[in-house]
């Protein structure tokens, strides 16, 4: 039994590389997309307009 607890589960080793180069390339896109088309900043919202009264 000794020997079993040294066993690797290699299809799940390989799930968990393969997610990692998966969200290394998505971190990689996003950097790049940011870069090209940077997002600005959200502002102030602009106020209401007051209403006028009657």
């Amino acid at each position: 039994m000794s020997q079993d607890d040294k066993l690797i589960d290699l299809s799940a080793e390989r799930a968990k590389r393969v997610h990692d180069l998966n969200e290394k390339r998505l971190n990689e896109v996003r950097q790049a997309f940011e870069q090209a088309m940077p997002l600005g900043k959200p502002g102030k919202k602009p106020k209401n307009k007051p209403k006028k009264k009657r």
